[in-house]
């Protein structure tokens, strides 16, 4: 997938500090109706052709995408408007989308409200707070696993079809990233292997409790993406905020698993107040398990991302071969 990207300067030369006007796409101006801030590293922003001239302002952020833009954008909106009608304060309102009119390649937009944030790891007390309130509050419109519209991690459009099964979602979420990822890095005759094993064997033994023996397990709306650089801090509260989402509705302990990944900040203090406000689901035993398994997905996301990574797809491995250790297949009767 090829994008093309733009900074300020390269769009705007002589811009200096921030200030002057620019042009937009009439699309964005009739979708905003205000002036707007745009997050010019956001994807892409060299497509947009001239049209309509308006004051620099901080009052809206737009991101921009060419190649699955439709799918990127309308996901990241409905995402943000979904965890906006939970936790207004802990999201900026998200504004429309849309496709601009003039512009070659076909290029789409998302807007929401702007927000002057500080780019430090959010106070954990009142960011597991939220995080957790979201994940308790939100209840899934069909009462099933998945989202409603198609979305994606990034630009890696992930399976989110509607399941009653958690392990039945998640495996499918897992094999769609897994086959991405080894068309990204190439084949990898033991990482496969291992593979197959976490699917067949680990995933019903790991995830399978978490419905049975009469247990039932909430469909949580979870951000999807929840790690250093998409939260913040708002400078008109001193309120943590977070943006790029890539919601859907899933087990709520699916959201630490990115937390788990060794270059991930939100560390210990993070897990640890989470579990204040949402305590682990039973087999409680099996907590720190479900977030190893939760955390391959995000490596392989970091994989597709950063094709060559050193030393995450040995992680993944090792993941999986200390989950099939404690979880080996079971004898036949």
């Amino acid at each position: 997938m090829s994008e093309t990207r733009s900074t300020v300067k390269q769009v705007i030369p002589d811009i200096g500090g921030i200030g002057g006007n620019f042009t937009l796409d009439e699309a964005v101006i009739a979708s905003a109706r205000v002036n707007l801030y745009l997050d010019f590293e956001a994807i892409q922003l060299t497509a947009v052709q001239p049209s309509l001239r308006i004051p620099w302002s901080s009052k809206q952020a737009a991101s921009c995408a060419t190649e699955g833009g439709r799918t990127m954008m309308e996901g990241e909106y409905i995402s943000m408007l979904e965890l906006y009608k939970l936790a207004p304060p802990f999201v900026p309102q998200p504004c429309g989308w849309g496709k601009f009119e003039l512009a070659s390649p076909e290029t789409h937009y998302f807007l929401c409200d702007f927000i002057d944030m500080q780019n430090d790891l959010p106070d954990p007390v009142s960011f597991c707070a939220r995080l957790a309130d979201v994940h308790s509050k939100s209840v899934s419109p069909t009462g099933l696993f998945g989202f409603v519209v198609p979305n994606c991690h990034g630009k890696i459009l992930q399976s989110n079809e509607w399941d009653s099964d958690w392990a039945s979602f998640f495996t499918k979420l897992l094999e769609s990233f897994l086959r991405i990822e080894i068309e990204t890095n190439g084949l990898w005759h033991e990482y496969e292997q291992a593979f197959r094993v976490i699917v067949t064997t680990v995933i019903p033994q790991l995830l399978g409790p978490l419905q049975a023996d009469g247990r039932v397990l909430k469909p949580s709306l979870v951000h999807g993406d929840l790690w250093e650089e998409n939260a913040a801090i708002n400078l008109a509260t001193d309120e943590p905020v977070v943006f790029d989402a890539s919601a859907f509705y899933a087990h709520n302990e699916y959201e630490l698993g990115t937390w788990r990944r060794k270059t991930i900040k939100f560390g210990r203090p993070y897990f640890n107040q989470y579990l204040l406000n949402m305590p682990p689901s039973e087999p409680v035993e099996q907590w720190d398990d479900r977030i190893r398994l939760y955390s391959l997905k995000f490596n392989l996301a970091h994989m597709i991302g950063w094709p060559g990574a050193p030393f995450v797809r040995e992680e993944i491995l090792d993941d999986m071969k200390y989950l099939i250790e404690k979880y080996p297949p079971k004898p036949l009767a």
